[in-house]
């Protein structure tokens, strides 16, 4: 019988999950309802953010941040190369561009120093990336911050924290997008949230996930009723329903022990594999900060031909490995439609040469952990380790 097949990455839904969303569809709103709100308010909470706004994905809230930050035509934003593909986009959806700051080799976040330094006059934001789950470096970007809107996108932080403050709370960005889609650290099945402790960017989120509708401090004329509301911007429909947020409502109870969970995993593999010469591991989070583990990339050093050999080797043995990410500046879009340079991020660039995410998820047993670490260590023993000096 073949071992079980291991994905990077997976839900974990409890019958607690299935009877929250089922009592949610009974009720008489299952969008637009009372789960909305007291969802928003129960995750804002757990941050220690003032505002939490839902959105209908990731990829909606990054977009809703991008809206709020006031990006548009004749604007930029920079970003990393290393992320998914909707953390430029984002600026691109409101008609600005997007310059690409390459990455700190000692974290593979965005090199926020670099990217103080880089700022233009035509720069509105930054969207600093906390990949795997790290938290991003927010400290170089402080005394820029009357300059530009800095958004951090933490789609794969949620969970850690900088120095005790939890990534999305006071003192951090002046918005944090997050993903709720199913590998992520909880899930609402699709979901997204933004949190901000500034009232007006909280207001122009909350405009923009509704057809820019406003219907309070209204003046109708003495023919309209309580009817009436007006469109003020365009917005679009990225509403999250009740009975998504009933899900994120009872996950949200055991955040804490999955994040402790995926930490524990991570350092079962660090113990298992830090005598692999041809693996370098992943950079840990600072001393007092909690690192969200979304996932743990090693980096093979014997080029990118092996990396390619251990990836569909890991594959054929049911473990279902990914690499995270290519950088985006490659993609046909970007690199032909849009003309972006190949040659402006050399450290990105070493990052993907090697880079492969191993399963971690808060279901994983030590026993599938040393099956994974057996398997890799199996495919790089015939390789020679890279020279050193």
């Amino acid at each position: 019988m073949s071992p079980a097949f291991l994905p990077y990455g997976r839900q974990q839904i409890s019958e607690r999950d299935v009877e929250a969303v089922a009592s949610a569809l009974r009720g008489e709103l299952i969008t637009q309802g009372p789960a909305v709100a007291e969802f928003e308010r129960r995750f804002a909470e757990h941050v220690g953010a003032k505002h939490a706004v839902a959105f209908a994905n990731g990829t909606a809230a990054l977009h809703g941040a991008a809206h709020a930050a006031g990006l548009g035509p004749g604007d930029e934003a920079l970003t990393t190369p290393l992320s998914f593909v909707a953390s430029a986009n984002c600026a691109l959806y409101m008609g600005a561009t997007v310059r690409f700051t390459d990455v700190d080799p000692a974290t593979w976040n965005l090199d926020t120093a670099v990217a103080a330094a880089q700022l233009s006059d035509r720069t509105r934001a930054i969207v600093a990336v906390s990949l795997t789950g790290l938290p991003v470096d927010l400290g170089p970007l402080e005394g820029v911050r009357d300059r530009v809107v800095v958004i951090e996108d933490g789609c794969h932080a949620l969970g850690g924290h900088r120095d005790g403050v939890r990534v999305g709370g006071p003192g951090g960005a002046d918005m944090t997008t997050f993903s709720l889609h199913p590998v992520k650290a909880m899930t609402t099945g699709e979901g997204g949230m933004v949190t901000t402790e500034d009232d007006r960017l909280a207001a122009r989120l909350r405009g923009f996930r509704t057809h820019g509708i406003a219907r309070e401090g209204l003046r109708p004329s003495p023919e309209e009723g309580s009817w009436y509301y007006e469109v003020r911007e365009l917005g679009f429909n990225y509403r999250l329903t009740d009975f998504q947020c009933a899900l994120g409502l009872s996950q949200l109870e055991r955040l804490e022990e999955w994040v402790a969970a995926r930490n524990e995993i991570a350092g079962w593999y660090r113990e298992l594999l830090a005598d692999e010469p041809l693996l370098a591991l992943p950079p840990p989070a600072p001393k007092g900060s909690l690192h969200a583990h979304h996932l743990f990339v090693v980096r093979i050093l014997a080029g990118p031909a092996v990396r390619l050999e251990v990836f569909e080797g890991l594959r054929a043995a049911g473990i279902g490995v990914q690499v995270h990410y290519i950088p985006i500046y490659r993609f046909p879009y970007y690199r032909d439609t849009l003309g972006y340079p190949q040659d402006t991020c050399p450290h990105a660039e070493e990052y993907y040469r090697g880079a492969i995410s191993l399963p971690i998820y808060p279901a994983l047993s030590r026993a599938e952990v040393e099956r994974v670490v057996a398997e890799l260590r199996r495919l790089l023993e015939s390789h020679s380790p890279p020279p050193t000096g």
